[in-house]
């Protein structure tokens, strides 16, 4: 009896846990058994290594083959037990040294005539494998999306019998190098809009905050070309950000060539989306757009044509920032920490307030299309600001001198004072609008007529407790970009007007 082993990983989320391979060659009758909770992809992996192996010139002993992955009480998903496998029969039939797959994780797919296919996560699995101590055997279309684990080996080898003749030292793999997205490609420009100042300056406090944001206005107004121009003025991921969130594309296989990009994600999903396409899970429990969009901008338009149960799913992520996916066989998190902005008509016609346009059910109309949004998912969203449509005279004036770069360096400046801010407390936030309990109490303390301004105003606005705290939020944003230490009472004033949504 020859017993081999190979290492490799299972998802739990974007986290990797370790899976020993245990291969075993017995005398008996000639089977080929894996058990360990695979799911039919793992299963379907013996026809796959089989012929993989017949490719390259070999063929399974006629043994007793039995695979194990342990621990076996969890689910093992996913076709990149292929390789791990095929490894570990190598090992134990004397073609590959035992001792030296025991310095790697293996990761990856394999076709019939003995090529390695990519698989999704490789990112994840290679942080895995680093913090193992171990280095990362993966097919070569995967090579460069693990390489941006500084620290850890990687093998990328384009076929089963490269990597075997790597490992026997007659061929040389190259070694992978890290590449980063192609981001030439030139975002749309706040000065393409004419008039909108206020929806403007709005769309400019959200990104200097990361608040949440709801524009309302009729057809045509601009909404969609304002959140459209959020990523042109929102700061770049930085190298930690970057690695965080290609962590979850990769997961999800939406890592392109294994490219990482610094740009923020900008997902905009279809009003029709379900609640596993928006919060996550499925069979498998993937990361649904609201992770999909950690640390950037989530921007669903025709926000009431969504389903009820699919926004009220929304409620938690955007409060905590994580998003939990329960299933009978998966409990996992996925971060969301995302800045949510949203785009809705008024009513379903779209023109409740111009008398001349809105239809013969109004103001019912209008009552009954904005009463599909939860007052609990309302109050979550920063700042309630109206589009109105743009008149004629506005269309007729030149561009605006000042465009997205201009709107860009104010909220990097307000970025970075935050950013120290946080740092001198010694707390791990990176905007205000994650700041909660003592934190914002410190950061966000008004001065007397400010205080005064916001005490008086939750009576006559009946804010809830999180509306009152969001409202200083949006303030230290607001003092913030004018450069100003303490929140005054003109601050408390502007985040208040952007509580106040437009009423039936």
């Amino acid at each position: 009896m020859v017993v081999a082993l190979c290492h490799t990983v299972a998802f739990v989320g974007v986290e990797p846990r370790t899976v020993e391979v245990q291969v075993q060659l017995a005398n008996g009758v000639p089977a080929f058994n894996i058990v360990g909770l695979p799911d039919k992809a793992v299963a379907e992996s013996k026809e796959r290594v089989r012929a993989a192996l017949s490719a390259v010139g070999l063929a399974l002993p006629p043994q007793r083959i039995t695979v194990n992955l342990a621990p076996a009480d969890l689910p093992k998903e996913g076709s990149h037990y292929d390789l791990p496998i095929a490894l570990g029969i190598l090992a134990t039939m004397g073609a590959v040294d035992v001792e030296d797959l025991a310095h790697y994780s293996a990761f990856g797919e394999l076709g019939l005539d003995g090529r390695l296919a990519a698989v999704a996560g490789a990112l994840p699995a290679a942080i895995g494998a680093s913090g193992e101590g171990r280095g990362l055997i993966c097919p070569q279309a995967c090579g460069a999306e693990a390489a941006w684990v500084g620290d850890v080996e990687v093998l990328a080898a384009p076929t089963l019998l490269a990597l075997i003749n790597h490992l026997k030292g007659t061929q040389v793999l190259a070694k992978p190098e890290p590449r980063l997205a192609d981001e030439a490609r030139v975002l749309p420009d706040l000065a393409d809009i004419k008039g909108q100042e206020s929806a403007k300056r709005a769309l400019e406090v959200a990104a200097a905050g990361g608040h949440n944001l709801l524009m309302v206005g009729p057809p045509g107004a601009g909404k969609s070309m304002l959140a459209a121009r959020l990523p042109g003025i929102l700061p770049p991921l930085s190298a930690a950000e970057a690695l965080e969130t290609s962590m979850i594309a990769s997961i999800a296989g939406q890592l392109q060539g294994g490219r990482i990009a610094r740009r923020r994600p900008f997902r905009d999903p279809h009003h029709s989306a379900s609640m596993a396409a928006m919060v996550g899970g499925g069979r498998m429990a993937k990361p649904g757009e609201v992770s999909l969009a950690h640390l950037g901008v989530l921007f669903l338009d025709e926000l009431p044509e969504f389903s009820r149960q699919v926004l009220d799913s929304l409620r938690q992520p955007l409060e905590t920032g994580e998003t939990m996916v329960a299933r009978v066989h998966a409990h996992v998190s996925y971060p969301s920490r995302v800045q949510l902005v949203a785009a809705m008509n008024p009513c379903r016609c779209g023109h409740f307030g111009d008398p001349p346009r809105m239809c013969s059910r109004a103001p019912r109309c209008a009552t009954d299309y904005q009463a599909k949004l939860s007052g609990p998912l309302l109050d979550r969203i920063d700042i309630h600001v109206d589009v109105p449509p743009v008149s004629a005279d506005d269309l007729t004036l030149p561009p605006p001198t000042e465009g997205s770069s201009d709107v860009a360096a104010r909220v990097a400046r307000a970025r970075e004072a935050q950013a120290a801010r946080f740092a001198e407390l010694g707390v791990s936030l990176r905007t205000n609008a994650e700041a909660e309990g003592d934190v914002l109490n410190e950061i966000a303390a008004p001065d007397e007529t400010g205080r005064d301004l916001l005490r008086d105003a939750t009576e006559t606005l009946k804010l809830t407790a999180r509306g009152y705290h969001r409202v200083l939020k949006v303030a230290r944003t607001l003092a913030d970009l004018r450069g100003e230490a303490r929140i005054t009472r003109p601050h408390i004033a502007e985040a208040l007007s952007y509580r106040q949504r437009a009423a039936v």
